[in-house]
């Protein structure tokens, strides 16, 4: 869903790509600036410290900019490349998972919900990574794509409301996986 939005916004994101990249700083060095605002955000709702929630939640909208920052500088700077997409999408699984596991080990919302959450999250991933490499495209296809799963979490976690949150990213990670699948097999019956 946030992925067809982001058509409209793409004057506004070269800007800010082209902003991040007159520093000279790589598309990579993104990612990681990215991935290390994800673990802070884990280790904030790990930890179950004072306002977890708000930190936590704070940090990972700001991990979740960096995801369009290191893809925007890629762009503008003409440096994409297979290499960055697959250490892309690698460390944002690994941002993904780490994120549960700060929910599950901060006692934010009953283990069994944080299995199934991140179990459907990941296989949504794994369902658009299959596909693909057999030559389907899936980009745009679910209601509940990783920008709108991790926004759940930050925003709905930060009003209180963390295990709620994991039940609407099970929902809508399921409804996805779903769409995914029957986009996929009607595409692969043509």
């Amino acid at each position: 869903m946030l992925n067809n939005l982001r058509h409209s916004l793409q004057p506004y994101l070269e800007k800010i790509g082209s902003g991040f990249a007159a520093t000279g700083l790589s598309p990579n060095f993104w990612t990681g600036v990215g991935i290390a605002f994800a673990f802070a955000s884990a280790i904030a709702y790990g930890l179950n410290i004072e306002f977890a929630l708000i930190i936590g939640g704070a940090l990972l909208l700001v991990s979740g900019f960096f995801d369009i920052v290191d893809g925007q500088v890629a762009r503008v700077t003409n440096k994409t490349s297979k290499k960055g997409a697959f250490l892309d999408s690698i460390f944002d699984k690994i941002a993904e998972v780490l994120i549960f596991l700060g929910i599950l080990i901060g006692g934010f919302a009953e283990p069994y919900l944080v299995l199934l959450a991140i179990t459907l999250s990941l296989l949504v991933s794994y369902a658009r990574a299959r596909a693909e490499s057999l030559g389907i495209k899936l980009q745009g296809i679910g209601i509940g794509e990783r920008a709108e799963r991790l926004l759940v979490i930050a925003i709905i976690g930060m009003i209180g409301f963390m295990e709620y949150a994991i039940v609407i990213v099970i929902v809508i990670a399921g409804i996805t996986l779903i769409q995914r699948i029957l986009a996929t097999t009607k595409q692969l019956n043509e």
